[in-house]
């Protein structure tokens, strides 16, 4: 209960300062992104050109580097940006977008990993796993793991890399290497619309832009996605799918507030 009463001050926050979240992101879900981070209470900039990256990201409250449709363009982008966003104290989440699905992406995690410090790392297991050099299945960007395996996985790479590190899955996993976050919130729904993954980040990048705690920053902006996913599956009637919960979902983020996630948050500290 702790953990999720942290979380509800940082809703507030954002949602008295609306932060300037900076986003490099895929064009598949740039509009949700965006959306997203209005919903929550933030202001999203999607700039990804080499011309204005630093400026961009000196206005900013964080930083969201996203591969999900990489290029070569982009990746510059996010050196300088993720730079300059480490000069200045800004925080970075990294969501690696299929990593390891080519030689491509594994050369771009690599690089990034190297140049710059991310304060969260946020994918789904498999993605998590190639960042940790191990062997994972790769299958689209959806993969399972075993739950205690898996949060071994996520603090020892947290640890190892001196960051948060967040596994989504089943069940969500967030690290700093010593408290790991078991977050059971969630519904299967949201795997069937394109940009959850990409989304989760952004509200993830809101929630750290308000706070130098990142553990409890990545916890609330994945407890946002799940409890929202839930609230917008239980509000469908029998005739409604996919796209009537797409748009439930962003309602259900812009009436997120404290009542709900005492409510609502489902959270275990190990």
């Amino acid at each position: 209960m702790e953990a999720i009463k942290k979380v509800t001050v940082l809703l507030k926050k954002i949602k008295e300062s609306r932060p300037v979240i900076h986003h490099i992101t895929n064009y598949v879900t740039m509009n949700d992104s965006a959306n997203i981070v209005l919903a929550v209470g933030g202001s999203p900039i999607m700039a990804n050109d080499m011309a204005e990256v630093e400026e961009v990201v000196a206005i900013s409250r964080a930083l969201v580097l996203n591969i999900g449709t990489p290029n070569h363009d982009n990746f510059r982008s996010m050196l300088l940006a993720g730079k300059k966003a480490n000069e200045l104290g800004i925080p970075i989440v990294f969501d690696p977008v299929g990593a390891g699905a080519t030689t491509f992406r594994k050369e771009i995690c690599s690089r990034l990993l190297t140049d710059i410090k991310p304060a969260v790392i946020k994918g789904n297991i498999s993605e998590i796993m190639q960042l940790a050099g191990l062997n994972g299945y790769f299958h689209g960007i959806d993969s399972y793991l075993d739950i205690d395996n898996g949060k071994e996985l996520v603090r020892e790479l947290a640890g190892k890399l001196n960051c948060i590190v967040a596994a989504t899955g089943r069940r969500d996993m967030v690290s700093d290497g010593e408290i790991t976050f078991i977050i059971n919130n969630g519904h299967e729904m949201l795997s069937r619309i394109t940009g959850t993954g990409c989304m989760t980040s952004s509200l993830i990048g809101a929630f750290c832009s308000v706070t130098q705690d990142y553990l409890t920053g990545a916890a609330g902006g994945i407890m946002a996605m799940g409890i929202s996913g839930q609230l917008a599956f239980g509000s469908l009637l029998p005739n409604e799918g996919v796209g009537t919960f797409k748009a439930r979902l962003f309602d259900s983020v812009c009436k997120l507030s404290e009542d709900t996630f005492i409510k609502e948050g489902e959270v275990d500290v190990e």
